[in-house]
């Protein structure tokens, strides 16, 4: 018999970067309702975010803040949660940068952020976290990847390029972990109705005199076939899945939710 869900990642200790809102808030939450306790980072103070997470789901939580575009930063917050929590057996490499222009106006300190925080980092954190999960014997790493790891747009150079090198990491950290109780996969979501997309299509509204529902609609029918977004909860399940026990034997895998999308 399966354990129950509010359950099935007890005693389990996660860390979720890029966490104090949106999709990677959402996935703590998921992770923590099914008895992960949680660790948050971001730049922004998630310290309520953290006793939140404690007071609703009763597991451990703590917020710890790092700028992910510096090595230094990323190898003082792996000491500090390795120091006091001994191992993570969850890592969700969620936190991402992204700027908007032709690759001939693209800023060099945009792109070298963007590789930084969106490809350099998870390879820095999965360095740190995998000794003591080999030793432990179990490990789930989750890396968020995009639609655009297999699609592509216009003004997106570092986005579509870091989201597509992350596929590549997946799959050289699932290889190398193979028989060791870790699993590697990456989850490549479509829109999500987060803060940056709500701003774009309140700026199509605007711009072309629409409603909000129209404007939605129009953005999201020139993308995913479903014509919604994806549910910011469904990303935070299929992460819970992979880290529990029927996830075992999926790693290396990059898996869409996208409405169908990647079928176009």
């Amino acid at each position: 018999m399966s354990a129950p869900a509010q359950s099935i990642l007890k005693d389990r200790t996660a860390l979720v970067t890029g966490a104090t809102a949106g999709l990677g808030l959402a996935i703590a939450e998921k992770l923590a309702a099914a008895g992960s306790n949680i660790v948050l980072n971001g730049l922004d103070d998630g310290t309520k975010a953290a006793a939140d997470l404690s007071t609703r789901f009763g597991v451990a939580a703590t917020f710890v803040r790092a700028d992910l575009s510096q090595e230094a930063e990323i190898d003082t917050m792996m000491k500090d949660i390795l120091g006091r929590v001994g191992h993570l057996d969850i890592v969700v490499n969620n936190a991402v940068v992204r700027s908007f222009a032709p690759i001939e106006d693209f800023a060099s300190e945009d792109w070298n952020r963007a590789l930084a925080v969106n490809l350099s980092a998870p390879f820095h954190i999965i360095k740190r976290a995998l000794p003591s999960m080999k030793q432990r014997g179990f490990g789930r790493i989750i890396n968020m990847a995009s639609i655009y790891a297999t699609r592509t747009a216009e003004n997106r150079v570092d986005y579509v390029t870091t989201k597509t090198a992350i596929l590549g990491l997946t799959r050289a950290v699932s290889l190398e972990t193979i028989r060791t109780g870790v699993t590697c996969n990456a989850i490549s979501p479509a829109t999500l109705p987060t803060p940056a997309i709500e701003t774009r299509i309140n700026a199509l509204a605007e711009k072309e005199g629409l409603s909000q529902q129209e404007a939605e609609s129009r953005y999201l029918s020139q993308r995913q076939p479903s014509g919604r977004f994806i549910d910011l909860g469904a990303v935070g399940d299929l992460i819970v899945f992979l880290c529990g026990p029927s996830g075992a034997d999926i790693s290396g895998a990059a898996l869409p939710i996208d409405g169908g999308w990647a079928a176009t």
